[in-house]
C-alpha cells in the first residue's frame, strides 16, 4: 500500500472504544498502523513490575486480536520511543503520529520531543486526552492554583459535567499493510515466571477491552447499588475490580462514568447512593494524578516535607516479613497473600497491610510502594504513590499520622465471620469468628481444636500493636518539634 499512513501509537489506551488517537486517525481517510512500543528508557525504578508485565503481554495479545478482526495486525517494536517512532515514520513515509497523552512525570518531555521532530520532518502529530476525565491542568481553584485536597476537587469536577459520551468503535477502518519488521512478542519475555508467582492469575483476570467491558457491566448489574454500603468488605463481591483495566487503558474513565450514570438514570435496583459514591472513586482516581503533575516528586518523596527526617527503622526482616504474610495479624496476612495470589488486593485491606507496614513496623511508605508496583496487576504511578503517601500521614490530604489502623479492630469491622482471613490464611481456617483476628487470645483448647500452633503453624504476632502505635507516635512527635 502506498498511501502515507497515519501511526497510531498505542500507549496506556489499549482498547479500540472509546480511543480519540484511533477515531481522528480513521476521519483522516488514510490508512492507519497501529503500533505498541515496550520503551526501554522508562526511569530504572519505575519500569514495569512482574505483575503488569504478566497483564501487558494478555492485553497486546487481546487487542492484536480485536485488530485483527478489523483486518489491521498490531505492529510490536521495542526500543526508546522516540527512536521507534523516528524509524517506522521513514520506512513508512507516515503523514501522521497520533497518540494518547500518558501522565507520568517523564511523559511531558518525551511527546513535545516527539512534536517538535515531528515539525521538523513535516509530520503531523496530534496528542488526545483520554487516560482521564480532565486533563490535570484544567481543574484549578478560585485563585488559580492546584487543589491539595480531595474533596473541593472532586466538588469541582462534579461541576462540570456532562462529560462527553464515550466514541465508538470507529466503523470502516483500513490498515496500512506494507510489509516491514515486527517483534513476536514472545521474543519480548515480559514475564519469566521466576518466580511463577502469577499462575493463577488467568483464572482470576481477562486482560484486554472485553474482558473490561464484561467487568464494568457485571458491576453495574450486581454490585454498584450496594457500593456505599459493601465496598469495605473483603469477604463480598462489592468492588468493580476495573482497576487494572482502567491502568491498561482497556476501558476509559468516560466509558465508567456514563455506564454508571445510565444505571442511575434507568432507576435500577435504586443504586443512586452507592453509584454516586463509585464516581467519587473514579475522581480519586483523577486526584491522584492531578498532584502528580503538579508535584512529580510525589513517587519518592513526601508531600510534607517534615517527614523526610522520619525516624524510619527500614528492617530488612521485618518487610520480609510483610511481604510474605507472616506478620502473626491475620488481616494483614490475608491481604500479603491475596496480593501475591492473584496480583491484587482489596483496597480496605491495601490501607490496613500499607499502615501496619509504615506504623507498626516503621518501615519507610517507599520500600512498600515498591513492593507494590511490583506484584499488582493494578500497579498506577498515580494512585499508588498518592495512596502510599496518604496512609504514611505525608501526603496532600492525608490521613492525620495518627489515625493508626488497628489490624484486629479493622478485621473484625470489615470481616466480620472472619471469612476473608479463612480464605487466604486457611490454617486459622477452623478458629471460631471470636478468634480469628486475634488466635493469640484464643484459649489452648481453642486452638489445639483448631490446629493452630502459634509460632509453628501460623506465627505469633511480630509486634505488639500497642506498644509499636506508641513507638509510631513518639518517632511522630520528633519531627513535629524539629519542624
Amino acid at each position: 500500500m502506498s498511501e502515507s499512513p497515519v501511526i497510531v501509537w498505542f500507549t496506556h489506551d489499549l482498547r479500540l472504544a472509546d480511543n480519540a488517537a484511533l477515531v481522528k486517525a480513521v476521519e483522516t481517510c488514510r490508512p492507519i498502523l497501529p503500533v505498541y512500543i515496550l520503551d526501554d528508557e522508562t526511569p530504572g525504578d519505575w519500569a514495569m513490575g512482574g505483575a503488569t508485565r504478566w497483564w501487558l503481554e494478555q492485553s497486546l495479545h487481546a487487542l492484536d486480536t480485536a485488530i485483527a478482526e478489523k483486518g489491521g495486525r498490531l505492529c510490536l517494536r521495542r526500543g526508546g520511543s522516540l527512536d521507534v517512532l523516528k524509524a517506522l515514520a521513514g520506512e513508512t513515509a507516515a503523514h501522521a503520529i497520533y497518540f494518547s497523552r500518558n501522565h507520568a512525570p517523564w511523559s511531558g518531555k518525551l511527546e513535545q520531543d516527539i512534536a517538535s521532530w515531528c515539525r521538523e520532518n513535516g509530520i503531523e502529530c496530534k496528542r488526545f486526552a483520554g487516560y482521564l476525565l480532565h486533563d490535570p491542568e484544567n481543574i484549578r481553584t478560585g485563585a488559580g492554583d492546584p487543589y491539595k485536597v480531595y474533596t473541593p476537587f472532586s466538588k469541582a469536577c462534579f461541576a462540570t459535567e456532562p462529560f462527553r459520551e464515550p466514541r465508538a468503535v470507529p466503523d470502516n477502518m483500513q490498515f496500512w499493510l506494507g510489509g516491514i519488521a515486527k517483534d513476536d512478542i514472545a521474543d519480548w519475555k515480559l514475564y519469566d515466571g521466576k518466580p511463577d508467582w502469577a499462575s493463577q492469575f488467568a483464572e482470576r483476570w481477562t486482560p484486554g477491552e472485553a474482558g473490561a467491558r464484561d467487568k464494568l457491566e457485571r458491576f453495574i448489574a450486581e454490585a454498584v447499588g450496594d457500593y456505599k454500603d459493601d465496598r469495605d468488605r473483603p469477604d463480598l463481591f462489592a468492588t468493580s475490580r476495573l482497576s487494572p483495566h482502567l491502568h491498561f487503558g482497556e476501558i476509559s474513565p468516560h466509558q465508567c462514568w456514563h455506564a454508571t450514570r445510565h444505571a442511575m438514570a434507568d432507576g435500577r435496583r435504586n443504586v443512586d447512593r452507592g453509584a454516586e459514591h463509585f464516581l467519587k472513586e473514579l475522581l480519586w482516581r483523577e486526584f491522584s494524578y492531578h498532584l502528580l503533575h503538579h508535584w512529580p516528586d510525589l513517587m519518592s518523596e513526601p508531600f510534607r516535607p517534615e517527614f523526610a527526617d522520619f525516624p524510619w527503622s527500614d528492617d530488612d526482616d521485618a518487610l520480609n516479613a510483610w511481604q510474605r504474610g507472616d506478620t502473626g495479624y491475620p488481616i494483614v496476612d490475608a491481604g500479603m497473600r491475596e496480593l501475591w495470589a492473584t496480583g491484587w488486593m482489596h483496597n480496605r485491606v491495601r490501607m490496613i497491610a500499607a499502615s501496619f507496614l509504615i506504623k507498626d513496623l516503621l518501615v519507610p511508605w517507599q520500600r512498600g510502594e515498591a513492593w507494590f508496583w511490583d506484584t499488582l496487576v493494578d500497579a498506577d504511578i498515580g494512585s499508588n504513590s498518592a495512596s502510599w503517601q496518604w496512609v504514611a500521614g505525608c501526603g496532600a490530604d492525608a490521613a492525620p499520622y495518627f489515625r493508626i489502623f488497628n489490624p484486629v479492630l479493622q478485621g473484625e469491622k470489615f470481616d466480620p465471620d472472619g471469612a476473608y482471613v479463612r480464605r487466604w490464611v486457611p490454617e486459622l481456617k477452623r478458629l471460631p469468628p471470636a478468634f480469628i483476628h486475634k488466635p493469640w487470645e484464643a484459649p489452648a483448647l481453642v486452638l489445639k481444636d483448631a490446629g493452630v500452633v502459634l509460632g509453628k503453624t501460623y506465627p505469633k504476632p511480630m509486634v505488639d500493636h500497642g506498644k509499636a502505635r506508641d513507638a509510631a507516635l513518639a518517632a511522630y512527635q520528633k519531627i513535629r518539634k524539629s519542624a
